[in-house]
Formats: C-alpha cells, sequence, structure tokens
C-alpha cells in the first residue's frame, strides 16, 4: 500500500499500482458524521477538482465528497450501496468510495502527507 495524502476536506487518497488514485474519507470525517447510512456514488465520467463527486449521508448530517484533482472516475465502491456504514467500520480500506485517473499524477503529491494532515485535525 503506497503512502496516503489527504485534502483538509477529510478525504484521503492513496495512488494504486495501476496509476487509479482511490478515494475515502478519514476516520476524524467519519467520526464528525456519526453512523453513515447512505452513500451516492459518482458516474463513471470526467470531474474537474472541487467538482462533488460523491454525497455521503449520516445519522447527523449530510456531506458532499469533491473530486481531489481533474480525473475521471474509473471505479466505484458498489459494496456502500448495501453497506454503507463500512465507511464507519473501516474507513481506510473497504470504505473507499471511488478510483479515478487522475489528469496529473504528479499533484497527488502536492496533497497533505500525514504529518500536515496529523497537524491539521490537531488544530479542529
Amino acid at each position: 500500500m503506497s503512502e496516503l495524502r489527504f485534502t483538509v476536506e477529510h478525504e484521503w487518497l492513496r495512488v494504486e499500482a495501476d496509476g487509479s488514485v482511490t478515494v475515502g474519507i478519514t476516520p476524524f470525517a467519519q467520526n464528525a458524521l456519526g453512523d453513515v447510512v447512505f452513500v451516492q456514488l459518482p458516474e463513471l465520467t470526467r470531474y474537474s477538482k472541487d467538482a462533488e463527486a460523491s454525497v455521503v449521508e449520516s445519522v447527523k448530517a449530510a456531506s458532499s465528497i469533491n473530486m481531489p484533482l481533474d480525473g475521471e472516475v474509473v471505479e466505484v465502491n458498489g459494496a456502500l450501496d448495501a453497506t454503507p456504514e463500512l465507511v464507519n467500520e473501516d474507513p481506510l480500506a473497504s470504505g473507499w468510495f471511488f478510483r479515478f485517473v487522475p489528469d496529473d499524477a504528479s499533484q497527488v503529491s502536492e496533497l497533505l502527507d500525514q504529518q500536515a494532515y496529523d497537524n491539521l485535525i490537531a488544530q479542529s
């Protein structure tokens, strides 16, 4: 598993062996949301950076999952349709949302690393 990167919106990204990037929400984010009851997964299409790609609903709130970089969504985690609670149970593995192929893969390394993300949530 490669190193995770993070956004200030509490999404995590992992570059896969095939060059695609897996996206999910962090344990901090799922904890803040509470029990996840529904996930609207994105269409398999191209999205611009910061466009709403997915929506996660919990008993507390609904939250948008925005596209972290320009790219094309190539796979979604269909298991979340039947078991959205995977987001709470295993947010960094089986609770992933989608995979995309970024237009510029080098931009992933410009996102927050683990230490920078830890500093961000320490201020929350």
